[in-house]
């Protein structure tokens, strides 16, 4: 089994997609999510089109809490999918041939 692949049951995958839908409607979220700037892309867009995206996505053992999730656009979000930041920074130096800032 890969290493960076937990095994999740679907339970506890059921449980943390109900804290996201709460913690999406929290006065936090909507602060954080204000500026309409994409954590991965830097772009801006209107704040309500921003997604909320799972650093270490719920599928692979991460949780629904505040160090965990950023907003991000639609495209990144799509492109990101069940990526863990190390692999998402290795996809873009593979796709860029850069590596990304920060």
């Amino acid at each position: 089994m890969d290493p960076f692949y937990s095994n999740i049951d679907d339970d506890a995958i059921k449980k943390e997609k109900s804290k996201a839908r709460i913690l999406r409607s929290s006065q936090w979220w909507k602060r954080r999510r204000s500026t309409g700037i994409c954590h991965y892309c830097g772009e801006k867009s209107n704040p309500l089109e921003l997604t909320m995206d799972h650093l270490i996505p719920i599928s692979r053992g991460g949780k629904n809490n505040k160090g965990n999730v950023v907003p991000a656009c639609k495209s990144c979000n799509n492109k990101k999918k069940y990526m863990l930041p190390t692999e998402w920074e290795t996809h873009l130096e593979t796709i860029d041939g850069v590596k990304p800032e920060g």
